[in-house]
Formats: C-alpha cells, sequence, structure tokens
C-alpha cells in the first residue's frame, strides 16, 4: 500500500498530465514528441559516429534539422491515426492486421519519401534531389521497416487507447530514429572545420592537403 502523500502526488501528475493527451492539445503532445524523439535519435547517432571517428564534431544544426522534421510528422500521424481508427473499427485480430497491413502499405513508404524531401529541404536541396535520395535508400529504408513496425503496430493498435498511439510511436522509435540518422547522413561528408587563417578545412584531412599558396 502506498502512503498518503504518495498516493496524492500520483493524483496530482495523473491531473496534470491529462490536459495533454485531450482535444487540441493532444496534436500539441504528437507533434513536440515526435520532434523530440528524432531530435534525441540524431543526438544518439552522433555520438556513435564521434566515438568512431574522435576528431569529428558535432552538428547542432543537423539535429536541429531532424527536430524539425520530427515535429513534422506529429500532424500527420495524428490525423492519419484518427482515420484509420474510424476505418477499421475495434480490436478484433482481423482488424488489428487489416491497420496493420494498412499502415505498412501507405503510410511507411509516404513517410520515408516525406523525412527525405524535407530534410532536403533544410540542407538546401531541392525537390527533385529529396526524390532521387528517397529512390536510392528506399528498399533499404522500406525492408528495415518491416523488421520493426509491424510487431510494434500490433501491440499498439491492440491495447493502446488512440489518444496514445502517437506518444508511443515516438517513445519506441528512439532506436529506429538512429536509424534514419545514420540512413540520411552515412554518405555525408564530415563538416568542415575552419583553421586559423580563416580557411575551411575538411574533418580528418591533414593540413599538408590544403592548398598552399604560390610564392610571389
Amino acid at each position: 500500500m502506498l502512503p498518503r502523500v504518495g498516493k496524492d502526488f500520483l493524483v496530482r501528475i495523473r491531473f496534470n498530465w491529462r490536459p495533454l493527451f485531450q482535444g487540441r492539445y493532444l496534436l500539441i503532445t504528437n507533434t513536440l514528441s515526435g520532434g523530440v524523439m528524432l531530435a534525441l535519435g540524431d543526438c544518439l547517432q552522433q555520438t556513435r559516429e564521434i566515438y568512431r571517428e574522435p576528431k569529428r564534431v558535432r552538428e547542432w544544426r543537423r539535429t536541429g534539422n531532424m527536430f524539425l522534421v520530427g515535429c513534422s510528422f506529429g500532424p500527420m500521424l495524428h490525423y492519419w491515426y484518427i482515420w484509420l481508427d474510424r476505418v477499421f473499427v475495434g480490436k478484433g485480430l482481423k482488424t488489428v492486421v487489416k491497420k496493420v497491413l494498412t499502415d505498412q502499405l501507405i503510410a511507411s513508404p509516404v513517410i520515408g519519401v516525406w523525412f527525405f524531401v524535407v530534410m532536403g529541404f533544410t540542407q538546401g536541396h531541392t525537390l527533385s534531389e529529396g526524390l532521387e535520395e528517397f529512390k536510392k535508400m528506399f528498399w533499404e529504408f522500406y525492408k528495415a521497416d518491416w523488421c520493426v513496425w509491424p510487431a510494434a503496430q500490433m501491440i499498439n493498435f491492440y491495447y493502446l487507447a488512440p489518444k496514445y498511439r502517437v506518444l508511443y510511436i515516438n517513445t519506441v522509435t528512439l532506436g529506429w530514429d538512429t536509424y534514419l540518422s545514420h540512413l540520411k547522413h552515412k554518405n555525408s561528408p564530415p563538416p568542415a572545420v575552419t583553421n586559423s587563417s580563416g580557411a575551411d578545412v575538411q574533418q580528418g584531412a591533414s593540413p599538408s592537403s590544403t592548398p598552399l599558396k604560390e610564392k610571389a
């Protein structure tokens, strides 16, 4: 049995958090949680990259871009799950399987396109460049997606109330968000750093690799 103080504390927490999962606040919760988790996934991935290459510098702008893209996922998933729950009503096994298949066949490719295109925009790329990158990464992305999401979505659709769907996805996807950061940036060159003379030097390059000015 919990002491009286402990019970009051839990009730107070429940009362204060309840509005975050009701009405318009639910959309805000879903939006911000998507941004926070995708940014955190990028932080973990960059920590891994720095561990492997100690000369690398953490790119906070990249993490900020991931946060913005994650926030853009929130409204999309919010309304997608509302539509899905209206079309497939109930928690029977057949209904849940239909939801999972619909989610995999429609939502997953759309989210993949959105991720690469919007991340491309944040990096100054055009729409066609973002789509081209998605085409190159699609099968690697989609095969990994099928390994992770059907099982996670079975739990989501079978056990959870609709208002917790996006928060659940945003929470359990920390590993997936780390993978997305890896997939998006694995072929990107390390950021340039500025040397004492003000010139940009590629990380990992030796000083001798920079061009020298010819003597007059």
